[in-house]
């Protein structure tokens, strides 16, 4: 159990690390000092700190190397969250799902496919379309304001 609670803790930072440098993409005010902010967090950390967020800016202050490095994260780190999601079912597969009562309740079990694959399949449909269709007719409706500012 202990392996698929951390690679669940590793997916949970790796997904929240992915959504930071996507916020930072657009490059507007509130992009440029959300990573302004959120990278200094990490010179707090004792002797290495300043060099770890210079290393992670790509110089001395939040530029253009910043974004460049931020846009190869944000498209390499779904690779590396698909990889550590197969890791963690294959932890999950070994352990099995929690049971603390220990009762057996194969009588009430019904088959994985048609059923569960077709209430997946229509639950992805149907946030997809309207996810699409904002993303495609109003891409700006969601954003900051603060973003547009130059």
């Amino acid at each position: 159990h202990k392996e698929t609670w951390n690679t669940g803790v590793i997916l949970l930072l790796t997904l929240m690390a992915t959504a930071f440098v996507g916020y930072v993409l657009p490059w507007g005010q509130m992009s440029f000092w959300g990573a302004t902010v959120i990278t200094n967090l990490f010179s707090a950390i004792p002797y290495i700190g300043q060099t770890l967020v210079e290393w992670a800016w790509g110089g001395f202050s939040v530029d253009n190397p910043t974004l460049t490095r931020f846009f190869a994260l944000h498209f390499l780190l779904p690779f590396i969250i698909a990889g550590l999601v197969l890791i963690h079912l294959t932890f999950l597969h070994e352990s099995g799902s929690n049971n603390p009562l220990g009762i057996s309740s194969n009588s009430d079990k019904i088959p994985f496919h048609p059923y569960f694959t077709l209430k997946d399949v229509l639950g992805f449909t149907l946030m997809l379309l309207p996810l699409t269709t904002m993303a495609l007719f109003s891409p700006n409706l969601l954003g900051d304001p603060e973003n547009f500012t130059p």
